[in-house]
């Protein structure tokens, strides 16, 4: 039988473990929100609240400011790396140590150890992160109780390798259609082949040059790519239809409206016969000149890097809430077979956040 106790005197690092051990790929989180959940209600100083399978909590206090601790408890498909397991060298391995069990791990921690913070604080533990936008557990809360998530300050604990990564990209997924005319590919000449008709946009996309714009001190690189192409009907076919999925990755000073009219203007004479947004997040501004981002930087330490990739920054920034991405992982461990972390950078963030939050007030 699954153990879904969680011990909350554990260190961050064999809390890992535990979090590890009980599995919640996307969609099947709900043993691991039950078990969150019964270790919070065990800490009287937090309010703890539950919408489906996301957990939040809080203190109230009446601090002058309100940070939020985020982390979303789902994971990608387990590929045979479920139980975890520790080696000799201090190396935690298991689905979701990297993304994001290590820093659900810290918020917990943070949770039972800090019960009188120098800010209040909100916990939010949320499902259905690595799947499609529409089943985001984040998304939800914000639709259902925008109130739960109201705060001056975010850190979202995603994988960042132990440094401040501000803001994040804007993806833009869209469907190029070439349009041609079938016929037997005996006698070709007497169709269009809508494979070839996507010659342009292919050339287009190899000689595309990306922006490289810097905000907030950081320099964000953008991508425009061909993702997929699909195409074909028989093997003595001439296609009439060549679908170019492409994927744009922008800096976070350019706004949704804009994001597609740059990718139109891009295939604008490539002989695109239909365009169509098939995905669309957008971007979030790094926001390390508010004053309790430049208080954070200055606690954990480091040099900020800019994210990129999309995370929920960008629903917190749309709510209003500054943010930032801070966690224990390391993104290029992020999702594979090998997935794994250093449980002494796990110690270390929980270390930081624990101090962050403890000082006493300047001055």
């Amino acid at each position: 039988m699954l153990d879904l106790d969680l011990d909350l005197g554990l260190d961050a690092a064999a809390l890992t473990a535990r979090l590890v051990d009980i599995p919640s790929v996307s969609g099947s989180e709900k043993p691991l929100a039950d078990a969150v959940e019964t270790a919070l209600r065990d800490l009287p100083w937090l309010r703890v609240d539950r919408h489906g399978n996301n957990v939040v909590a809080r203190t109230d206090l009446g601090r002058d400011e309100r940070v939020i601790l985020a982390g979303h408890i789902d994971t990608v498909p387990i590929a045979d790396n479920v139980p975890s397991r520790l080696d000799a060298d201090g190396v935690l391995w298991g689905c979701g140590t990297s993304d994001m069990k290590s820093g659900v791990a810290v918020q917990l921690r943070v949770a039972a150890t800090v019960p009188r913070p120098n800010r209040d604080l909100t916990f939010v533990f949320y499902d259905n992160e690595e799947v499609e936008a529409a089943r985001n557990g984040l998304g939800h809360l914000a639709a259902a109780h925008p109130d739960w998530l109201a705060g001056d300050f975010a850190v979202l604990l995603e994988p960042s390798d132990g440094q401040v990564e501000g803001g994040c990209q804007g993806t833009l997924r869209v469907l190029l259609r070439m349009a041609g005319q079938r016929a037997h590919s005996a006698r070709g000449w007497t169709g269009s082949n809508a494979i070839h008709a996507a010659a342009p946009v292919l050339a287009r996309l190899a000689a595309y040059e990306a922006r490289r714009p810097v905000i907030d001190g950081l320099e964000y690189r953008e991508g425009l790519n061909a993702v997929r192409v699909e195409a074909g009907v028989a093997g003595n076919v001439i296609p009439d239809e060549c679908v170019v999925t492409v994927n744009y990755r922008y800096a976070p000073d350019r706004g949704e409206d804009e994001a597609v009219a740059h990718v139109r203007e891009v295939f604008a004479d490539c002989g695109v016969a239909e365009f169509t947004v098939d995905d669309h997040s957008p971007g979030a501004l790094p926001g390390l000149s508010h004053p309790a981002a430049r208080a954070f930087i200055e606690a954990v330490g480091g040099e900020p890097r800019p994210k990129y990739g999309w995370t929920d920054v960008s629903r917190f920034s749309a709510l209003g809430v500054p943010a930032v991405n801070y966690g224990p992982g390391d993104p290029n461990l992020a999702h594979k077979r090998d997935e794994r972390v250093a449980t002494g950078t796990v110690l270390r963030c929980e270390e930081r956040l624990r101090a962050w939050l403890s000082a006493p007030p300047a001055g």
